[in-house]
């Protein structure tokens, strides 16, 4: 075949994995859109008092998307060190199918439906790293031309699934109950499975490196921190090992119990608490003995490293957008259960919309139609004013954004709480200006992480991006628990705030602070490109 020919050829395996993405992701969605709602009036918290469910709800939900957002850690891990992108997929997709028969035949048992959380969150998470890359590895230099429009394939999937999903699946859990509403997900993944299966034959395989690389993250950082320095200490290593040490401490203050640890400090917190402890203390370490790697690994993989580090800052300054975020899945259908349905409005499709939880349909649609408005219209015409998009600029304003978002969600909650009848139609407004924010971050922070740091570092960068939303899911889980305090209670109660509509403020407040100090730190990155040369 000559080259023209090849070139315009899509890689015939190409199907078999949109297949699985569209079912997947239906999945993913399907379930993950009605747990909150389910749990709040189903058997398995039925053993607290009812004002205690909401509360209870919420945590189960923000402690499952932790385990899906720190569960890519694993499953990148043994892709790239033993079984590769093929194996590991197909087998934690296996798991996730497991995970979703058991939330289908266990709606009522406490124990077989956190187990089903539990395999789907290690399978969600398992694979969500690799599917990306996995498309990648399909492309060649005779065919990386189709690679863009695959990409958006994928994407347009990934959503599409999203929509339908959300829109659908509380109607079934309203109107066929919780069996069908998880069973159905589950019959979506088995089929996503199958179809990636029934491509086996096609799929180009890349094999595992097997920790080859001497210049991978961990091998440069190992050096920095353990390299001695004439005349010099090992500052960098104590800090490090401080940080290793907090961590267990942590950790055993969770299995013991003393009387100054929290006692709704469960294990979902404590592990985040130490994990985060280590990374922190760990990257400043490293930080601090960083030029101590030169000489015993190349320039560029040093300099990737110190460009690692500082992409770091700019995720963790992200978690309180993701904290905001993700509770359009939890406060934001709570709070929409109590709304009035609208009626007599011309544009409400009533007619389809019955549960509060559909308005989270709202988001994958509104990604669809924003992404192409920034691009056609909106950049172009801050580019005419004289002001630059630029990355940096998209991120931190995506962050202020879920600031303004959920100071909406909060007005309206005191408008509830005030007794006022509410129509579902106000939440539309706080969903098109999160959605706004969430196309300025997410689309923008892979692209700007991926141009900081060399190839060889991007997967490290993958993995750290995921962790950024589970850290912003463990901070709605420690303000759930520090609301619930005595004293704050009493305080809220004196000031005549509702707890939710505190929450909401509570968080909008932490954006905005993340946004004025992601704009400072904006001001002195210093900005690498290291794109592929032509």
């Amino acid at each position: 075949m000559n080259q023209t020919a090849a070139a315009s050829r899509m890689p015939r395996q190409i199907p078999y994995i949109i297949g699985n993405e569209a079912c997947e992701r239906f999945s993913f969605y399907g379930m993950r859109n009605i747990l909150v709602q389910f749990l709040v009036s189903s058997v398995i918290l039925a053993y607290l008092p009812e004002a205690g469910r909401e509360g209870a709800a919420k945590h189960v939900f923000h402690s499952f998307v932790i385990g899906v957002y720190f569960f890519p850690l694993l499953g990148g891990w043994l892709a790239d060190r033993w079984f590769g992108k093929y194996n590991t997929i197909l087998w934690f997709s296996l798991i996730y199918c497991a995970g979703h028969a058991c939330l289908a035949m266990f709606e009522a048992d406490k124990t077989g439906f956190y187990t089903g959380l539990f395999l789907i969150a290690l399978g969600s998470g398992g694979i969500k790293p690799l599917v990306v890359s996995f498309v990648g590895d399909q492309f060649d230099q005779s065919n990386k031309g189709k690679a863009k429009v695959v990409f958006d394939a994928f994407y347009w999937t990934i959503n599409f699934g999203s929509f339908f999903a959300s829109l659908l699946m509380p109607l079934f859990l309203r109107n066929l109950g919780p069996a069908v509403a998880f069973g159905i997900p589950g019959i979506l993944m088995f089929i996503a499975t199958l179809v990636f299966w029934l491509g086996r034959r096609h799929y180009v395989r890349v094999p595992p490196t097997r920790g080859q690389d001497p210049d991978a993250f961990g091998n440069v950082a190992r050096t920095a921190l353990l390299s001695h320095a004439p005349g010099q200490g090992r500052p960098g290593l104590i800090v490090a090992v401080a940080g290793v040490v907090l961590a267990v401490l942590v950790m055993l203050c969770f299995a013991t119990g003393p009387a100054f640890w929290p006692a709704k400090f469960d294990f979902v917190i404590s592990a985040c608490i130490a994990l985060g402890l280590l990374i922190l203390l760990g990257g400043v370490g490293v930080s601090m003995q960083l030029e101590r790697a030169r000489g015993q690994h190349a320039d560029a993989a040093v300099d990737s490293v110190r460009a690692v580090l500082r992409i770091l800052i700019v995720f963790a300054l992200t978690t309180p957008f993701w904290a905001v975020f993700d509770q359009k899945a939890s406060t934001w259908v709570l709070q929409g259960r109590t709304m009035a349905m609208p009626e007599g409005v011309w544009w409400w499709p009533g007619w389809l919309v019955k549960e509060a939880g559909q308005m989270q349909a709202l988001n994958p649609l509104l990604v669809l139609l924003l992404i192409p408005f920034n691009n056609i219209v909106l950049y172009p015409l801050l580019r005419r004013i004289g002001i630059e998009p630029t990355p940096l600029r998209r991120m931190g304003t995506g962050i202020a954004l879920a600031g303004v978002a959920s100071i909406m969600a909060g007005l309206i909650q005191l408008n509830l709480d005030g007794g006022a009848q509410t129509s579902l139609s106000w939440q539309v407004a706080p969903y098109i200006v999160l959605t706004l924010g969430e196309v300025l971050l997410s689309a923008t922070a892979l692209e700007f992480a991926y141009s900081q740091a060399s190839a060889s570092m991007k997967g490290v960068i993958m993995a750290f991006w995921y962790l950024a939303v589970t850290f912003g899911n463990l901070w709605v889980l420690l303000a759930n628990v520090a609301q619930q305090h005595p004293s704050v209670v009493d305080a809220l109660a004196s000031a005549g705030i509702g707890q939710n509509a505190f929450f909401m403020f509570f968080f909008a407040g932490f954006a905005f602070v993340a946004a004025l100090g992601f704009a400072a730190y904006a001001r002195i990155y210093p900005m690498q490109d290291n794109y592929r040369a032509i």
